[in-house]
């Protein structure tokens, strides 16, 4: 699958669980710890919906106040899926892909690294946001695997940085995807709490 296809369908795949989050899903619990469902929705949009598109750009992120509350908007889902595919589109340029960028605004890092953080941020937050808001979450077959190489590739890295908590063991004949939230430090069979 090509890199366009891999984010637009990342994209895809967050907003379409943003979607689905109403007013009364926004304080519940969800598999990060001490974020609410809000708390993971603000920094979804930040990072994919904001810096995201920025980085791909190789321009200044927009910005943004510390614990700004992108749920206050009335509009806040249509909105975010208005950037989160401006961000996808950005990354489908080949360009964005190249050399180095910043997805904070300081300091650079290779490009692919960086657009790597970008799909990991939509599909990981969009697993946590379906299960907090009592979902499902199906990540088809070529999207489960572009996300599983990339959680493999910066997991030792991410963990020492405290992206991602300590694995979590998931048998190897489980799914791809199962795997894969394990290896970024998820349970696959967390629950909402009742």
């Amino acid at each position: 699958m090509q890199p366009a296809d891999v984010m637009a369908r990342a994209s895809d795949t967050a907003v379409a669980v943003v979607r689905a989050i109403t007013p009364q899903d926004l304080d519940r619990p969800t598999p990060c710890p001490e974020l609410t469902v809000r708390g993971v929705v603000n920094h979804l949009v930040l990072w994919t919906g904001v810096r995201g598109r920025a980085c791909a750009l190789k321009q200044p992120p927009e910005e943004v106040a510390d614990g700004h509350d992108f749920t206050g908007d009335a509009d806040w889902a249509r909105l975010y899926a208005l950037r989160s595919a401006e961000t996808a589109a950005a990354w489908g340029d080949p360009a964005a892909w190249e050399g180095e960028t910043s997805l904070t605004g300081a300091g650079s890092m290779p490009a692919p690294f960086v657009g790597g953080i970008v799909l990991c941020e939509w599909v990981l937050h969009a697993w946590d946001l379906a299960v907090a808001t009592g979902r499902e979450l199906t990540v088809d077959g070529d999207l489960a695997a572009a996300v599983y190489a990339d959680v493999a590739g910066r997991a030792g890295i991410a963990r020492r940085y405290g992206a991602f908590g300590p694995e979590v063991p998931v048998p190897v004949t489980a799914p791809l995807f199962a795997r894969t939230l394990g290896l970024s430090g998820r349970d696959p069979s967390w629950k909402r709490p009742a």
